[in-house]
């Protein structure tokens, strides 16, 4: 069981602005990391769920979850915090970077550097990937229809390379009916 949440404000921005920091191109893994195991203010359950929806509205992930979180522990300010506490120093950071590459772009080892944080993001979203495969148990969806949908959606990016508004009017969509009409099936099931 989650533990009820922060106890201030200011525990909510310092939490968000410390995941921020803490990942560059690969928040997610941190996110459940920081959110589920060190703070305990969500289940693995609860974090698959949200992040289930944040995947589906508009603007990055984590900023989503942010959001969620924040409205749910303390309303529309404490969205309004946590939303802050994502992008306050991280933006200070970005605009410090940018203005940084623009002096040493044409580097070869910048351009490398770049590339190896590209494989580092891919490695943290692969592992926490399998952190949570324990909690597809417990997921109308079912553990083998998650993993094929994901070996579907592998192949669609990386061979097909079909874009994200394709795979998540089919992809994302055939999952959703399967999870709806397993629900259903329960449903009656139990009736």
């Amino acid at each position: 069981m989650a533990n009820p949440g922060p106890a201030s404000l200011a525990e909510l921005f310092w939490a968000f602005n410390r995941l921020a920091l803490q990942g560059f191109g690969g928040v997610l893994a941190v996110a459940q990391r920081e959110l589920v195991e060190r703070l305990g203010w969500l289940s693995r359950e609860e974090f698959l769920d949200t992040f289930a929806i944040a995947q589906v509205l508009p603007g990055p992930n984590i900023v989503n979850i942010s959001l969620m979180l924040g409205d749910r522990f303390f309303g529309a300010r404490g969205a309004f915090v946590a939303l802050a506490g994502m992008l306050a120093f991280p933006s200070l950071i970005v605009i410090g970077m940018a203005a940084l590459y623009g002096e040493f772009a044409h580097l070869p080892v910048i351009s490398n550097a770049l590339r190896g944080m590209g494989a580092v993001s891919a490695g943290l979203i692969m592992a926490t990937g399998c952190k949570l495969l324990p909690s597809l148990k417990k997921s109308p969806l079912g553990r083998l229809a998650a993993l094929l949908l994901a070996l579907a959606t592998i192949v669609a990016v990386v061979v097909l390379r079909l874009p994200l508004p394709q795979l998540l009017l089919s992809l994302g969509g055939l999952g959703m009916a399967v999870a709806w009409w397993r629900l259903r099936q329960a449903d009656k099931a139990a009736a």
